[in-house]
């Protein structure tokens, strides 16, 4: 069954969604902190070049986004371009690409609501400091 190109650029686009959120959440989410740390250290101190390199895939998400994409196409079978082997090598590509545009730009949204939550604290401590008046202290905000 053929599909109009334009039909796989939309499902390129959302499939790169559930891509992302795999890798980002396994690879820099609290959930998964301790098993990557272990796999962190793993990374550094194992023996052979192969061990270091298995386990550092758990800690970078453009090289664990490359797995995820992998199964994913397993699963849907989707292809870019071409209904033959060529069309699951672009879209593994493809999707590892898109799927890292959308980690980056989660990454920068992130860092600058971070950044934001910052700044209001030290507003907030700022408006109690002179609510309180001069020469009294003030306990930060927790």
């Amino acid at each position: 069954m053929t599909v109009s190109p334009g039909l796989q650029i939309v499902w390129l686009m959302v499939m790169a969604i559930p891509i992302a959120c795999i890798s980002w959440t396994v690879t820099h989410e609290d959930i998964f902190r301790e098993p990557r740390e272990y796999c962190a250290q793993r990374s550094r101190s194992a023996s052979s070049v192969f061990t270091r390199k298995c386990f550092y895939l758990f800690t970078c998400e453009y090289c664990f986004s490359h797995y995820v994409t992998a199964l994913f196409l397993v699963i849907t079978r989707y292809r870019l371009l071409y209904m033959d082997w060529r069309g699951y090598l672009i879209a593994g590509f493809a999707l590892v690409f898109v799927a890292n545009f959308y980690m980056g730009v989660f990454g920068k949204v992130k860092l600058e609501v971070r950044r934001e939550r910052v700044e209001l604290k030290q507003v907030e401590q700022e408006v109690k400091r002179e609510q309180n008046g001069p020469g009294e202290n003030v306990r930060p905000a927790a």
